[in-house]
C-alpha cells in the first residue's frame, strides 16, 4: 500500500465519523492546526516516528500540537485508533487528506496570489472579486505573499490551476520565442 492511500483511508473514516458527531468543521479546524505545527516544528515528525516514545507521550503531544482539548470525543476516539493501530506517525499526511476531502465535499478552493510587491486595498479587492466570478460562488480560502523575483504582476493558483500574469513570466516566455527562432 502507498503511503498515500492508508492517511486517505484514515481521513475519510474521520470525515464519517466527525460528520455524524456533527463536528466535521471543528475537525477541519483541528487538522489545520495540526498541519501548521508540523510545517512550524520539523522535529515533530522525527517524534511521532521514534520506537522509543510512549504512545501517551506521543498522543499528548497532538492534542497540544493539534490545540484540540482532551474532552473533544472526536480527536481523543481518532488519536486512540491511531495509537492503537501504530500509525500515530502518519498523523501530519492524514491532516493533510482530511483537509482536501473536506474541501472537496464542501466545495472550497484553495487560492494563493503572489504579488511582486503588495497589493493596493483596491487591487486586491478587485482580484478578489474576479476570483470569486471564476469560481462560480464556490467558498474560498484566500492568502496572498510578495516575491519580488516576479518583478511585477501576480500569479493566481486556485487548487492546482495556476494564472500567470507575472512580468518575470512574459520575459521567460519571450526569451523562449527569441531561443526557438
Amino acid at each position: 500500500m502507498s503511503e498515500g492511500l492508508i492517511p486517505r483511508r484514515y481521513a475519510k473514516a474521520l470525515y464519517k465519523f466527525a460528520l455524524e458527531r456533527n463536528a466535521a468543521t471543528k475537525v477541519y479546524s483541528i487538522m489545520g492546526r495540526l498541519r501548521e505545527s508540523f510545517a512550524g516544528t520539523p522535529s515533530l515528525q522525527e517524534t511521532l516516528s521514534n520506537p522509543f516514545i510512549k504512545e501517551d507521550d506521543k498522543i499528548k503531544l497532538l492534542y497540544t500540537a493539534s490545540g484540540c482539548s482532551g474532552d473533544d470525543t472526536v480527536m481523543a476516539d481518532f488519536f486512540k485508533l491511531l495509537a492503537e493501530n501504530r500509525r500515530l506517525d502518519m498523523a501530519h499526511l492524514i491532516a493533510i487528506a482530511y483537509q482536501e476531502l473536506y474541501r472537496e465535499a464542501n466545495n472550497i478552493y484553495l487560492v494563493n496570489v503572489t504579488s511582486a510587491a503588495k497589493l493596493s486595498p483596491e487591487d486586491d479587492k478587485r482580484l478578489r472579486a474576479f476570483i470569486e466570478k471564476h469560481l462560480d460562488g464556490a467558498t474560498m480560502e484566500y492568502s496572498s505573499s510578495i516575491d519580488p523575483e516576479l518583478i511585477g504582476g501576480f500569479v493566481v493558483k486556485i487548487n492546482n490551476e495556476l494564472l500567470d500574469a507575472s512580468i518575470s513570466n512574459e520575459l521567460k516566455q519571450l526569451r523562449l520565442k527569441l531561443l526557438s527562432h
